[in-house]
Parts: C-alpha cells; sequence; structure tokens
C-alpha cells in the first residue's frame, strides 16, 4: 500500500514537471505568444475597462463632477425605466425586430450555403459568393443612403408602382413598412457573408458518408437531412446561441440611420431610446441603467440557450 505522503510527493514531483514543461514551451515559441498581447489590452481597455462605468447606473452622475457618480441612489434608474412606458414600447419594438431577424436572417445563411454547396459549375459558384459577400463590406451610412434613393417618391421603386396603376408610397416615412425594409436590408447584406462558415463546415464532411449514401440510394435531399445537415449541426448551435446571447442588440447604426421621427413608433429600439435619453439629454445614469438592464437579460438567454442546447443536442459554448 502507497503511502499518502509518497503520493502526495509523487504528485508535486508531476505538477513542477508539468510547469518547467509548460515554461520551455512558452520560451521556445515566445514570439507566438506575444502575437496575443495587443487583443489583450484591447479586450481590457475596450471591453473590461468600460464594466466600471456601470457603477453609475446605481449614483447620480453629474457632469463635470465625479467620473463615478455624485451619491448612491440604488435602484431608482430602474424603477424609472420600469415604470415608463415608453421603455415598455421600444422594448417590444426591440423584441419584435430581433425576433424576425433571428427567424428570418439566421437560417437564411444556411440554406444559401447549402444550396452553394450544391453548385457543380466552379466559376457561377464563386461568381455568386463574390456578389453575396460584397454588401457585408459597405458602410452602413451607404447603404442607408441607398435604401432612401430606392425607396424614395421619386425611386425606382415607386416608378415601377406608379407604372402598374397604383399610388405611390411614402415607405420611409410609414412605421408600418419600418420592419420590412430593417430585416431586408440586413438581410442583404448579412447573407453571402454569414454562409461563409457553414461552407467552411461544409468541407470539413467526409465525402465517403456521401459516397456510402448513393450506394444505398439516397438521393441527395436524404443526403441533406441525414448527412449535410448533422455535419454542419455543431456549427449552426454555436452561432445560434451567440445570436441568441445579441438577441436584443439590434444594430443601432442601421436603425439610428433609417428611423426618423414618423417611424418611432415601431423603429424606436432600446439601442436608440439609450441615445437619446442617455447622450442628447444628458441622463448618463438612467441611460446606463437601462444599457446595463439589456446586458443581464442577453446574458441570461445565453446561459439558457447553452444550457438547453447542451441538454438537447450535446453542443454546447461550454
Amino acid at each position: 500500500m502507497n503511502h499518502p505522503q509518497n503520493r502526495e510527493t509523487g504528485e508535486m514531483a508531476i505538477a513542477v514537471s508539468r510547469n518547467k514543461k509548460e515554461r520551455s514551451v512558452f520560451i521556445k515559441d515566445w514570439q507566438l505568444y506575444s502575437l496575443i498581447v495587443l487583443p489583450i489590452i484591447y479586450l481590457i481597455i475596450f471591453k473590461y475597462g468600460p464594466m466600471f462605468g456601470n457603477i453609475i447606473a446605481f449614483r447620480r452622475f453629474v457632469p463635470g463632477g465625479s467620473i463615478i457618480g455624485e451619491e448612491w441612489v440604488g435602484f431608482q434608474y430602474f424603477q424609472m425605466f420600469l415604470n415608463d412606458p415608453t421603455f415598455f414600447k421600444v422594448f417590444s419594438n426591440t423584441f419584435i425586430l430581433a425576433f424576425l431577424l433571428l427567424v428570418i436572417t439566421f437560417p437564411a445563411p444556411i440554406i444559401f450555403a447549402l444550396l452553394l454547396n450544391e453548385l457543380k459549375n466552379q466559376l457561377f459558384k464563386r461568381f455568386v459568393q463574390t456578389a453575396s459577400y460584397l454588401p457585408h463590406f459597405f458602410s452602413i451610412v451607404v447603404v442607408a443612403g441607398m435604401v432612401f434613393e430606392i425607396l424614395s417618391l421619386n425611386g425606382p421603386v415607386n416608378a415601377l408602382i406608379a407604372n402598374l396603376g397604383f399610388d405611390k408610397i411614402s415607405f420611409m416615412q410609414l412605421p408600418e413598412w419600418f420592419r420590412t425594409i430593417f430585416v431586408s436590408v440586413d438581410l442583404w447584406q448579412s447573407l453571402g457573408w454569414g454562409a461563409i462558415l457553414y461552407l467552411a463546415a461544409l468541407t470539413g464532411i467526409n465525402e465517403e458518408l456521401y459516397e456510402a449514401a448513393r450506394i444505398d440510394g439516397a438521393n441527395r435531399w436524404k443526403q441533406t437531412i441525414h448527412i449535410t445537415i448533422p455535419g454542419i449541426l455543431p456549427t449552426i448551435v454555436v452561432l445560434l446561441i451567440l445570436n441568441i446571447g445579441n438577441f436584443l442588440q439590434i444594430g443601432f447604426e442601421k436603425v439610428l440611420l433609417l428611423y426618423n421621427p414618423l417611424t418611432y413608433e415601431t423603429a424606436d429600439v432600446i439601442a436608440t431610446y439609450v441615445y437619446r435619453v442617455g447622450l442628447q439629454s444628458g441622463s448618463f445614469s438612467y441611460g446606463t441603467a437601462i444599457g446595463l438592464f439589456e446586458s443581464i437579460i442577453g446574458l441570461a438567454l445565453v446561459l439558457g440557450a447553452n444550457y438547453v442546447s447542451r441538454r438537447i443536442t450535446d453542443n454546447s459554448l461550454w
């Protein structure tokens, strides 16, 4: 029987040996490890550092005063926006837009990647890929300008409507059209770029599985259902969890450039509301409280989605 002291001595020796090996690997490849220094500094300064500012959600901040606020007010600002009917309006707008984006723009790149994977003409396939990637690199300011020009009363869409004998529509001034326009623009910009990861995952599927399926008489549809989709399922799950984590974080710049006071009814979201009350009105503590509330909901959503995914599909972020 091994004596407990001898066992502890052996474990310590193994730990010391492992530490020496790790240090030697670090010293040998220090150039590679040095590459992560700048990303770490970036995360500390621009991601973790600003978290300290959340303290003013619980303190009354006065411009020109203390950076951490003048006095402790507890949950006063949280109670303010929970009792504010305008907040619940923008919260519902955010939820509806986020739901539409999740339902429409999340599966679209998957379907697009599956369709591209079926193309046999490589030249045409590359052309379609390139054409679908380009909108992602357009500045949102340029995209917003294009949308206003295309949907203006004198634009090509209204010209077509007039030629068909119908009345022209003020798309950008009608609140009922904002969600359709916003989701369509986001889909156009994200379709090709979002398909990249799925196309990469498709290349990792063993071709022998398709050969075996063809021998068994499976057509392309059955191969897609039983081989392709299960092969990219881990990628789908991870991206779905990340999307759910950002569920309420609707693109601020895109909404800000596309909306106007006439469309606030359906276009005003949490981010733009925080911008108006926090920056334009100077209520920094109130805006910070709303932003912190939104972040807490996002954290709860990603934790819940990760748990459900792990229990159902055995795939998760952690």
